[in-house]
């Protein structure tokens, strides 16, 4: 990766340089054990080395060669957005995010890998939000370790926001705030369950409808901590189970995967700090139940993933 150096950064050390872009001690380190990890103006350099306004510096991070454990893949995947440094990709519905037991061909991995090396470019995807398998929508993969350290840390800062659509049971008529303790349930190693807050990890959800018909509600999820199942459980917990969902309770007659689309994703450029805000189109079996609910819920649904 190549920086100009600017008047700013006029004095700074390489090592300074590099703390100040988000570069982990871990990286640091291993790039100064390559021959040309570390490269000013072509020439290798110590991270004492002194910069210059005009300066060039380059960062040998992108990968040498693809990660043994995860296959390209020719499978179908939408890619909504895509920079040099990071993209995001839309997931399909019954595709796991990466290879696990028993996934390990069919993944948004391997599509990603795939699609990337057909273009000449070795491609290691760095997942920073993780979908459930049978969750749809918007993924933040950076493209190499430096843009995955600062998607990382804003991760951290809860400054990467997420916003999704479901479609749950019964008539919510008010907006919700959520706010549990998330556990394991004992004996399970899949099944999650609301407790006391200081029993259990703390998870916060804002529930607000937006539409439905009495028996099911178009419903906007806002969570503000990542838990396992987060949204599924909190829903589940305040009875309205996500429509599909069979693992916490819901009606799996009108939908065969639970109805959670991740609609909208909003973050600061790792590189320029500009806000960026990408919004995935509403999955077609959300958009058939919605259509069959009236076509002013539709559209009310197709606008909330537009931004409209």
């Amino acid at each position: 990766m190549l920086f100009l150096i600017g008047e700013a950064e006029q004095g700074w050390l390489v090592r300074d340089f590099l703390r100040a872009h988000g570069v982990s001690a871990a990286l640091s380190a291993r790039l100064k054990r390559l021959e040309d990890g570390i490269l000013l103006n072509g020439t290798r350099v110590t991270v004492r080395a002194m910069l210059q306004e005009g300066d060039r510096l380059e960062l040998a991070i992108e990968e040498k060669s693809s990660p043994s454990h995860i296959l390209p893949r020719e499978l179908p995947v939408s890619v909504l957005l895509e920079r040099e440094s990071f993209l995001v990709a839309n997931k399909a519905a019954d595709m796991p995010t990466h290879p696990s037991h028993g996934h390990f061909e069919d993944t948004l991995a391997n599509a990603l890998a795939y699609r990337y090396t057909q273009n000449g470019v070795v491609f290691r995807p760095r997942f920073i939000n993780r979908l459930d398998r049978n969750t749809t929508g918007c993924v933040l993969v950076a493209r190499h370790a430096l843009a995955a350290a600062r998607l990382s840390a804003l991760m951290a800062k809860g400054e990467i926001r997420k916003t999704y659509l479901a479609l749950v049971e019964g008539e919510l008529r008010e907006p919700k705030r959520i706010e549990t303790g998330i556990r394991r349930r004992e004996k399970s190693i899949i099944f999650r369950e609301v407790c006391p807050i200081e029993e259990g990890d703390p998870a916060r959800t804002l529930a607000e409808p937006i539409c439905g018909d009495g028996r099911i509600t178009l419903v906007r999820l806002t969570p503000y901590t990542g838990r396992t199942h987060q949204l599924r459980v909190h829903m589940a917990s305040i009875g309205h189970p996500l429509l599909g969902d069979d693992l916490y309770g819901g009606d799996m007659t009108r939908m065969r995967r639970h109805a959670l689309h991740a609609a909208m994703l909003r973050f600061p450029d790792p590189e320029s700090g500009t806000d960026i805000t990408v919004r995935a189109p509403l999955p077609a079996d959300m958009a058939q139940i919605l259509g069959e609910m009236g076509e002013e819920v539709l559209t009310l649904a197709q606008k909330e993933c537009e931004g409209v």
